[in-house]
């Protein structure tokens, strides 16, 4: 593996030209040409020219190719395939001077149809102007509350206009969100205070959060709706007003509306088409899925739903024309998953030996240039490793001094903003990837708001980003190779580009196992420790639970299916019931006593609940497993607050940084603290299942909550909706590179994950990301309107009246 950094290419073979007058003269410089280079046995690779070498037989090809580097870099190319057409003819030659060149990408996300064109603006437009209209409401309503605090009528108001250069961007002080147009301004400060947090402030006090130095403070409204500053130690001065400022003219959002309602009137596009709950494409009948449909794929099993089923088309069928179909599956916040999306492209290595080919600077020297972060998996610690023996890892495995094994996910390598300058062919490889382009090209998508910006304005930063990781087939239970849950302020796409399955030994699957056990032997304890301390009282009508001799853990996790046996006995009234688990029953010698209680574990149930035995977890992990890269967990945005209050509830039963259990939650999925493994899941599906809740509580059938599971193959590309939590777990060493985006029918859905964004601590870790998802919904908002105006008003009008008349 050391060859690979300490092999540089040389300098590119220049060949001297020059005239000559006469045509013979030219005939014989260009043979001899030929033949030198026909004699010539340097490797386009290596630049090496003492190897055996492999000649391109193409007619405009003089590349070469020496049989190491063909077994090294090529391992799937075979010496007749060079010789017939070599990598450089290809498209998919990984030397340094090849992985480096920046060529232009001719791919495109534009439609070359004219009337698709104007189907797809129409569907712009019909998108966009509901938030039109909210936008121009909440403005009229800061209007009227001017109107009442300075004694007015509404038509006598008037707003200053602030001076704001277009590429400055204000946010408020407050809550640091973004301005968009109408504020609320100190004149001896320059306090700034966006509309929501007004709102907020007029409708209730705002407590502002406190400080070592600072208690709480009470911000709230006069009397007469005015806002008096923020207090000198929240960065502002205490003055009795703020006054209503604005960026862009008082009345242009309103006469923008104005024009924008006329012109879907004009053109029928008044609500959303309605979308049906079942794809008629998917379904043979009204009920009937149609299984032998292979552009389907099951992902969960929820009794009377009928979104069980995924759409799975392949990338031929995107390039077919399969857009519409992808919308109604989009629309209705379902993932889509994209097979074969490598098999369009040039072939392109994402080895990361490549990868690091591509990267690596000359320029450096010493080995502390060689160093990268990383972020340990078992206890979300950051640590430093040299790259070379991070890749090694990659493809052998690392593990603790223990045996345990070491998951390492690589962070932040390299910086998104530089992921296209510095592999700029991996770039253009990654975009020729991406299905359904009118969505996902980042400067061209015709859909894609994001690139609806002016030059000049502020981007945010959306990608691509490279995702590194180790894996392990089996769930660990501590230290798995995981994104923890998490939710996209956007719309994302993710393409698995390579996995590399990494061998244990039966020895160290041993120690594994042992150590799986023993931790869980830790859990229990604590899980005892902790339910004990929540004892209380049986009263008659209630139900209490003793359970003698409890040995399953809480985690079940046992590779080879052995159950545990369990005994329970529980009183409801004066009735004494008794039920028992009994499996291949795994005998243990250790007994945990715990205060005067020794195994006996007592709860508090209702009276109408009815505890059921649960059966252990079978955590071995099938041959369909073992063919994929990386399991993923997308949750319905339908079962966001159930799964909220499952994660608060249990918080305690997770660990986080050091391997610690969870004790504070400030937003159970932006925290960005929890995996819900296979016990975890089952448990949340079981918790709000009809028959583990109050009767009173249904009006209707209940299924319990259950998310979208599927496996991650190599090459297919995972299209996530903006507001669908998700968790992934590595199955393999795995590269993934993902793509942010912003949908028209997922607008929505990012500013009201915005706003769940702007009520966090301001210490809380996801602020982060804060101000690059705010620049995004402010130029959305602000210069899609100008663009809704300028282009598609103009554009669709006189497209219409050209097929009118011509």
């Amino acid at each position: 593996m050391d060859d690979d950094f300490d092999t540089d290419e040389g300098k590119p073979v220049k060949t001297a030209r020059t005239k000559s007058s006469s045509s013979s003269s030219c005939k014989f410089n260009d043979a001899k040409q030929k033949a030198s280079v026909s004699e010539s046995r340097m490797c386009h690779q290596c630049q090496k020219s003492d190897r055996t070498v492999v000649h391109c037989r193409n007619r405009n090809c003089c590349k070469r190719f020496c049989v190491p580097c063909i077994r090294r870099w090529y391992p799937q190319m075979s010496k007749e395939e060079i010789a017939e057409s070599c990598p450089y003819c290809r498209g998919n030659c990984n030397c340094k001077a090849c992985l480096r060149r920046k060529d232009v990408n001719t791919v495109s996300g534009v439609p070359q149809n004219e009337d698709e064109k104007i189907q797809h603006l129409k569907h712009l437009l019909r998108a966009l102007y509901p938030f039109l209209e909210q936008f121009n409401h909440e403005q009229q309503l800061e209007m009227e509350m001017e109107a009442k605090s300075k004694g007015l009528l509404l038509p006598d108001v008037e707003v200053v206009q602030i001076d704001c250069s277009k590429y400055e961007r204000i946010y408020c002080n407050n809550c640091k969100t973004s301005i968009i147009d109408f504020h609320r301004s100190c004149p001896n400060c320059s306090y700034d205070l966006c509309l929501t947090c007004c709102r907020e402030i007029q409708s209730s006090d705002i407590c502002l959060e406190s400080s070592p130095v600072r208690p709480k403070y009470l911000w709230r409204a006069m009397k007469n709706g005015a806002i008096p500053c923020s207090p000198e130690d929240n960065d502002g001065c205490g003055y009795e007003y703020l006054e209503l400022k604005c960026i862009f003219p008082q009345n242009w959002i309103s006469k923008l509306r104005e024009k924008v309602k006329r012109l879907i009137k004009v053109h029928g596009l008044e609500g959303m088409p309605t979308v049906p709950a079942r794809c008629n494409s998917c379904f043979k009948s009204l009920d009937e899925i149609d299984s032998i449909n292979d552009k389907l794929r099951q992902a969960a099993a929820r009794e009377g739903s009928s979104d069980n089923y995924l759409y799975c088309p392949s990338a031929s069928d995107v390039k077919c024309g399969d857009l519409e179909h992808f919308q109604g599956h989009w629309i209705k916040g379902e993932p889509v998953i994209v097979r074969d999306a490598l098999e369009l492209t040039s072939g392109l290595s994402w080895e990361p030996m490549v990868m690091w080919r591509a990267m690596r600077e000359l320029t450096y020297h010493g080995s502390k240039h060689l160093n990268v972060k990383a972020i340990d998996c078992l206890d979300w610690c950051e640590v430093e490793i040299n790259i070379h023996q991070f890749f090694k890892g990659y493809s052998e495995g690392r593990a603790h001094r223990d045996s345990w094994p070491e998951m390492l996910k690589l962070k932040d390598w390299p910086p998104s903003n530089l992921f296209e300058q510095r592999l700029p062919r991996h770039g253009m490889e990654f975009i020729s990837a991406l299905p359904y382009k009118e969505y996902t090209h980042p400067r061209s998508g015709f859909l894609n708001l994001a690139t609806k910006l002016p030059e000049e304005s502020l981007k945010p930063d959306l990608g691509p980003k490279t995702y590194i990781a180790y894996g392990f087939a089996e769930e660990l239970l501590r230290g798995d190779s995981v994104t923890k849950l998490h939710c996209d302020m956007s719309d994302a796409v993710n393409i698995l580009t390579h996995t590399e399955e990494v061998t244990f030994t039966s020895q160290h699957l041993t120690k594994i196992e042992t150590l799986k056990q023993k931790y869980a032997a830790e859990d229990l304890r604590n899980s005892l420790e902790k339910e004990t301390g929540e004892m209380i009282n049986s009263e008659e009508g209630n139900a209490i639970i003793v359970r003698e001799n409890v040995v399953k853990s809480p985690h079940d996790f046992d590779m080879k299916s052995e159950l545990y046996a369990t005994s329970t006995k529980f009183q409801i009234g004066k009735k004494d019931w008794k039920a028992e688990n009994v499996g291949d029953v795994k005998k243990f010698n250790t007994v945990f006593s715990i205060g005067h209680t020794s195994t006996e574990e007592v709860q508090q149930q209702d009276a109408g609940c009815i505890s059921h035995p649960v059966d252990s977890v079978n955590m071995h992990i099938g041959q369909e497993f073992a063919e994929g890269g990386a399991v993923w967990d997308i949750f319905r945005r339908q079962d966001v607050c159930k799964l909220e209050e499952y994660l608060r509830k249990h918080c305690r039963e997770f660990r986080h940084l050091h391997c610690s259990q969870v004790d504070q939650v400030f937003h159970p999925i932006h925290d960005q603290v929890f995996y819900l493994n296979s016990y975890h899941k089952r448990k949340l599906k079981e918790e709000f299942e009809f028959h583990h809740l109050p009767i009173y509580a249904f009006e209707g059938p209940v299924t319990g909550v259950e998310p979208w599971t599927f496996i991650q193959n190599l090459g297919e590309a995972v299209f996530i909706p903006a507001g669908c939590p998700h968790q992934v777990r590595n199955l393999k060493s795995c590269i993934k590179v993902a793509l942010d985006f912003v949908s028209p029918e997922n607008i929505q859905e990012c500013i009201r994950l915005t706003n769940e964004f702007r009520t966090l601590p301001s210490s809380h870790k996801a602020n982060e990301d804060r101000l690059g998802v705010c620049i995004l919904i402010a130029c959305i908002t602000l210069d899609l309107y100008i663009y809704i105006y300028i282009y598609i008003y103009i554009y669709i009008y006189v497209c219409m009246y050209m097929y009118m008349y011509v």
